[in-house]
């Protein structure tokens, strides 16, 4: 299993990119669009997920369910990442401004809120705060 982790430019919260998500769906699924297809498809179809930076910080994740060969509006080709509409919030973690998309080790990735932490509520705050807390190092 390999995940990926790309950045949701302009997204600033798990609750925009939940909207976002509607706008973009091929057969019934939410897709994200990106330029190339990953050389190592079979690993990230084996399980993996899109993790999603926002605003500086890694804060969700979505199962992937396919990826698919596209050609855009302007007749250059690409590849849409179609995942599933459950966003699945993690712990954030700060991360920088990249170009594109990388490949995500399982053990490198932030885990889910509510599963390896255990339940100790911070999966019930709000997400703003989860943010600010990550930031400061106390979560």
């Amino acid at each position: 299993m390999l995940n990926i982790i790309k950045l949701a430019v302009g997204c600033p919260s798990i609750e925009v990119l939940r909207e976002r998500l509607n706008h973009y769906r091929l057969n019934g699924h939410a897709t994200v669009q990106t330029r190339t297809m990953p050389k190592r498809a079979e690993e990230v179809l084996d399980g993996g997920s899109l993790y999603r930076v926002m605003d500086g910080m890694v804060l969700c994740r979505q199962p992937i369910i396919g990826l698919e060969s596209a050609q855009h509006a302007d007749g250059s080709t690409g590849t849409l990442i179609v995942v599933s509409d459950e966003i699945i919030p993690v712990q954030p973690r700060p991360m920088r401004p990249f170009q594109g998309w990388r490949y995500l080790d399982p053990k490198d990735a932030p885990p889910d809120l509510g599963s390896s932490l255990g339940h100790d509520g911070i999966a019930d705050l709000p997400p703003q705060l989860r943010k600010e807390l990550a930031e400061l190092a106390l979560i």
